[in-house]
């Protein structure tokens, strides 16, 4: 027996079947305005999808009959992937980072590399150190681990929890920083030192016309005249 092409009317499908895609007789419109039309036949409400400019898609396959709303479809796919989207990013968890109280300095690298990864994927990390035996009675061994931890993940972390002891156990618990803390400061723009007003300059000389020196002589004799004296003295 061969398998049929498409699913039945019974099974669920992803594919909103829209306009001429729609071929059974009649559909349960909703208009643009979201108000129930009714039972209409598939021409007449593709004919009220025209008219209004837009889409008749089938929201409802499984319903008899099949509810359709007239809509515009590409908003309506771009809203539907954004939901998804928003749907499908990984959400905060809980994620563990075990110390020793005399962890090797190579041991202790890989485990930082390790919950910085953690923090920039958004989780949140929960330092253990563990004691075992002896070490018991050394706490101060686990909290100088731990003080290193934050100090190591402080430009992406902060310390939500500080180390508290549970048993055998030291617990400090570390969030993300939220995006844009500690970014550094614009760098301020250098500017001008104001200029003060142009030092004055002295006027230029304006020099004599030549009618001006052509009657300075004739002045000159006529001073001496009147003074006096003998005619070319006034000039010496």
């Amino acid at each position: 027996m061969k398998r049929e092409p498409f699913p039945r009317r019974n099974e669920t499908s992803n594919k909103y079947r829209v306009n001429r895609q729609i071929r059974v007789p009649q559909v349960r419109l909703i208009d643009a305005a979201n108000e129930q039309i009714g039972v209409v036949s598939t021409d007449e409400a593709r004919r009220i999808a025209d008219e209004a400019g837009l889409d008749l898609v089938e929201v409802q396959p499984n319903a008899e009959p099949p509810v359709c709303r007239v809509m515009d479809f590409g908003k309506f796919k771009y809203a539907q992937k954004k939901k998804e989207r928003g749907q499908s990013k990984a959400h905060s968890t809980l994620k563990e980072l075990r110390v020793r109280p005399a962890i090797d300095p190579h041991d202790l690298e890989y485990r930082l590399v390790q919950g910085r990864k953690f923090l920039e994927e958004g989780h949140k990390v929960q330092v253990v150190c563990i004691f075992r035996g002896r070490q018991r009675s050394h706490p101060e061994l686990g909290f100088r681990v731990m003080q290193r931890v934050a100090e190591a993940l402080a430009d992406i972390s902060k310390v939500e929890a500080t180390p508290r002891m549970n048993g055998p156990r030291l617990n400090m618990l570390l969030s993300r920083k939220p995006s844009g803390h500690g970014a550094p400061a614009p760098a301020a723009r250098a500017t001008k030192p104001a200029a003060g007003p142009a030092p004055a300059t002295p006027p230029a000389p304006t020099p004599a016309s030549p009618r001006a020196s052509a009657r300075e002589p004739a002045r000159s004799q006529a001073r001496a005249s009147e003074d006096g004296l003998p005619p070319g003295a006034a000039g010496r």
